[in-house]
């Protein structure tokens, strides 16, 4: 049996004790907790300490970049990385919030500069290959200024040189921009020694200006008289020696090109100062010419087409090119209803007159002596397939009498009819005397000339027809007979003369006679030489000796 436990007495209660408050006591198990926040806090602290500045970079646009995750490098090292990225204000750009560690401070100056490292092909570059596994990332170029900054407009291109690059940068002015490009090389004796960095429209739009580096030790050639010009393609000249082709590389014929040279009396001068500016010649043999220290521009008015003729073609002069064509324009004379088209060219006395000597005319009365010699502006023919023009300057000592006309503040010099306007006029003389000629009587007499050639050859035919009619079975059975005539005599011929024939023995008789008779013959003559007077008296014995 289970007893039924007992239930205690509510009214007994047990006493209360008081206990005394002990001291507080450090457990071993707090101890863990309070050094992992020593530590934490000891890391934060350096963390803090240890941080780098923040700078904010726009670029036109996020391609390749991703919050906490897009690196910034300086020399393939890491220095940072793009923790925050949004819009510009203006909504036209995008703005990337860099961290960056501290020793990357003094890096932060006014001419530092950033951009995406990508996969690129800028000119004869490729870049940016190994981005297509490890991704996109921010590479800085160190600047060298003295003036802090915190906020920087990175690059839509990488720069074709970095600042620590040792050469210096010069500047080129050109009319135009032709195939060059950012990264076209720049060669000295077909070593490539630099390459455009930079170029752009000048303020007027007249020109482009372009930037260029060239690398050190190959700085030291660009002299102050060094000629550039533009090597892209390739040029082909045609001269006494036949025909050359002057090209720098592949390269530059097909992205372009700049080549340079010092004349050699001008190699031993010292190197040029860093940003020269310097022209760009369109080909070496204008860019290594002697440069015209003086200029003076003349008018020539034509009478005639000038099609053909266009701004820049030469103005020659004996087979020397003194000159080029700078305007052509058109003018309508109301006094003399007559239209005339003036041409400017722009003359180098210094290429007629050559190395003056003292006292020596100047270029307007050296103008003026040579028009009165008779020196006159002519259009001429430079290329039978293209029919391009150009000015010729000569003497026609034949022409009337002339000299330099200054009217309207401009200077004239007299013209003559061109080679091909002068052909025409000849030409058409020549028909117009083609014209005047009797044509219809010729042509009558003509065909009367021919009537009686086809009736001649109508009665020639009706000859010939009787000769195959009449002669030709004659003629057939003559030849047969001749032939059975020769057949005869070659038969008789033969016959004759056959070893055994009877006119072979009696022709070899007829011979041993004839023999015979030769030698008596003989034999009188020696008696006779020997007996004179053996004629007159006759033969006698000889004597016995």
């Amino acid at each position: 049996m289970t007893q039924t436990p007992q239930m205690p007495d509510p009214d007994i209660l047990p006493e209360a004790r008081a206990t005394p408050h002990r001291r507080w006591s450090l457990q071993l198990v707090w101890l863990i907790p309070i050094v992992a926040a020593v530590i934490g806090g000891w890391l934060a602290i350096k963390a803090v300490l240890d941080r780098g500045p923040q700078v904010r970079i726009s670029f036109s646009t996020a391609e390749g970049l991703e919050a906490e995750k897009t690196r910034v490098k300086y020399r393939s090292v890491d220095i940072g990385r793009v923790i925050r990225i949004e819009f510009s204000e203006d909504r036209n750009r995008v703005v990337a919030t860099v961290e960056l560690s501290k020793q990357s401070q003094p890096f932060l100056v006014a001419d530092t500069r950033f951009w995406v490292v990508r996969p690129r092909v800028i000119g004869t570059q490729v870049t940016g290959l190994s981005t297509l596994l490890s991704g996109a990332f921010i590479s800085m170029d160190a600047g060298t200024s003295t003036e802090t900054r915190s906020e920087f407009v990175g690059l839509d291109v990488p720069p074709i040189v970095t600042i620590d690059l040792p050469g210096r940068h010069f500047e080129l002015r050109a009319e135009d921009l032709g195939s060059l490009d950012v990264g076209s090389p720049i060669y000295f004796r077909r070593v490539q020694v630099g390459s455009v960095v930079a170029y752009k429209l000048d303020a007027d739009g007249r020109g482009v200006s372009m930037r260029m580096f060239i690398n050190a030790p190959y700085d030291q050639y660009v002299k102050a008289d060094t000629r550039f010009w533009q090597a892209s393609g390739f040029d082909v000249a045609l001269d006494a020696n036949g025909i050359k082709l002057n090209t720098e590389s592949i390269t530059t014929m097909l992205l372009g090109g700049i080549a340079f040279q010092t004349p050699k009396e001008s190699v031993q001068a010292l190197p040029a100062a860093e940003n020269a500016i310097y022209a760009l010649y369109s080909d070496q043999g204008k860019a290594m010419r002697l440069p015209d220290t003086a200029e003076a521009t003349y008018h020539l008015v034509f009478g005639e087409s000038v099609r053909g003729l266009s701004v820049g073609a030469p103005v020659d002069f004996r087979g020397v090119v003194v000159g080029e064509v700078s305007a052509i324009d058109i003018e309508f004379d109301t006094a003399q209803t007559d239209v005339r088209v003036p041409v400017a060219v722009r003359l180098y006395p210094e290429r007629i007159r050559g190395k003056a000597k003292p006292g020596a005319p100047n270029s307007t009365a050296l103008m003026d002596k040579l028009v009165a010699r008779g020196l006159r502006a002519q259009l001429r023919n430079g290329s039978l397939l293209t029919g391009q023009l150009f000015v010729a300057l000569d003497f026609f000592p034949d022409e009337p009498r002339a000299a330099v006309r200054k009217r309207a503040g401009r200077i004239e010099i007299p013209t003559v009819a061109g080679s091909v306007q002068e052909l025409q006029t000849r030409v058409l003389a020549l028909v117009r005397k083609f014209e005047k000629l009797p044509l219809e009587g010729v042509i009558g007499d003509a065909r009367t000339a021919l009537q009686a050639i086809e009736n001649t050859l109508a009665v020639t035919e009706k000859a010939v027809a009787r000769i195959d009619r009449e002669l030709t079975p004659q003629a057939g059975k003559t030849l047969a007979d001749l032939s059975r005539t020769l057949s005869g005599v070659e038969k008789t011929v033969d016959g004759a003369l056959a070893e055994n024939a009877p006119m072979q023995r009696d022709l070899r008789q007829t011979l041993l006679e004839i023999s015979r008779a030769a030698e008596a013959l003989r034999n009188l003559a020696d008696y006779l030489e020997r007996n004179p007077g053996a004629i007159l008296r006759g033969r006698t014995e000889e004597s016995a000796k």
